[in-house]
């Protein structure tokens, strides 16, 4: 199935072991599922190449075992090489999301072929000029942010003079303007952010911390996913 077709990045959720307060990251991605998160991203900045896959392969099963893999996207965070293994290995990964330093996007392209979803996130300086002159062919959508600071993401807006950026809703309705394709917005992304976020026009949101850190991740989950569908 292609499933670009599929792709829904209106509930986003990003999680590695990491995140999960000693919890299993299948745990968290079960939770989140049930409660209708719509695409899972596995991201790690400490686990190994074989702890990914394996993470991987987890994710992928419950997901299966929910009877979701026609619905529910699962990706890697930047390591090609875990998405290409995944695949090799019979696991269900459905494509990567990649930014500005790792592999370039048409590598990801012509290496997981035309049905993998490639996801970029876009550069924290220039965020809207280069969403507007950006060529898309070979990406499915931007990951846009932060919103906030996050402790999950210490590097996120981080620029290299040491200067810290953050978004405005303002901003991100102007990125959602001139956007050839779909913006998803992340970094420190509470429910009380879901509304007025609602309102710029993007394609959802993604969090780490407020549904995988959360004393309860299905209740957290909820509420996220009752948030995002009913505002207007």
């Amino acid at each position: 199935m292609n499933m670009r077709k599929a792709l829904d990045i209106s509930c986003y959720l990003v999680v590695g072991p990491e995140n999960t307060l000693g919890r299993p990251v299948r745990d968290i991605v079960k939770e989140a599922v049930k409660a209708g998160f719509t695409c899972v991203q596995i991201r790690s900045k400490v686990a190994s190449a074989r702890e990914l896959i394996e993470e991987c392969r987890k994710a992928a099963e419950v997901i299966k075992e929910m009877g979701k893999s026609d619905s529910i996207v699962l990706l890697v965070d930047d390591r090609l090489d875990v998405a290409l293994a995944c695949r090799d290995m019979g696991i269900k990964v459905d494509g990567i999301h990649v930014g500005q330093s790792d592999i370039p996007p048409e590598i990801c392209r012509k290496l997981l072929g035309p049905d993998a979803i490639v996801g970029l996130s876009a550069p924290t300086s220039q965020l809207i000029d280069y969403a507007a002159h950006y060529d898309t062919k070979y990406i499915d959508y931007f990951g846009a942010g932060p919103l906030h600071e996050t402790a999950s993401k210490p590097e996120s807006g981080l620029l290299a003079d040491g200067t810290r950026i953050t978004r405005t809703f303002d901003e991100l309705a102007e990125l959602h303007r001139v956007s050839p394709v779909p913006i998803v917005v992340g970094g420190g992304v509470k429910s009380k952010d879901l509304p007025d976020l609602k309102k710029t026009g993007v394609g959802g949101f993604f969090c780490i911390s407020a549904v995988a850190g959360a004393e309860k991740p299905y209740e957290a989950a909820r509420e996220m996913v009752s948030l995002w569908k009913n505002c207007k």
